[in-house]
């Protein structure tokens, strides 16, 4: 079943380098765990930027690249440069996709990293954040 929103909501099927949007048009702009694997994400970014209004919102929820230099982080690097793009359609786990964001342009308002899955020896695409960002 399906929610229905109280405001007009519409959803767009499109490359996320060019966006069939005006300039400053939209409210929102939502990436639910494609940054990882689109093949340019500054360009990503900068078209969502360039779609949304002035205060509009980047919502975004990403597997990244672990907080702290370690094993995990060599593992990322490991994997993404041998194995992981080729049989999990081009998705990096070691981006660092929050500075990405704040190099797009936009300012982070709400960030919260975990990790998922929570196993006692942490996967390369285990952590995670979900998070907000606003157009400056």
């Amino acid at each position: 079943p399906y929610t229905v929103a109280p405001v007009p909501v519409t959803t767009v099927a499109q490359l996320a380098v060019a966006l069939p949007v005006p300039d400053g048009h939209a409210d929102a702009v939502v990436f639910s765990l494609v940054l990882c694997s689109v093949p340019d994400q500054a360009a990503a970014l900068c078209e969502a930027h360039r779609v949304l209004r002035p205060g509009g919102q980047l919502r975004f929820f990403e597997h990244v690249r672990a907080e702290r230099p370690g094993a995990l982080r060599w593992a990322q690097r490991l994997v993404d440069a041998t194995c992981w793009p080729l049989v999990c359609g081009g998705c990096h786990t070691g981006r660092d996709t929050v500075a990405a964001i704040e190099a797009a342009g936009f300012t982070l308002t709400d960030l919260h990293r975990f990790r998922f899955p929570d196993t006692p020896i942490p996967l390369p695409p285990s952590p995670h954040v979900l998070g907000a960002a606003r157009r400056g």
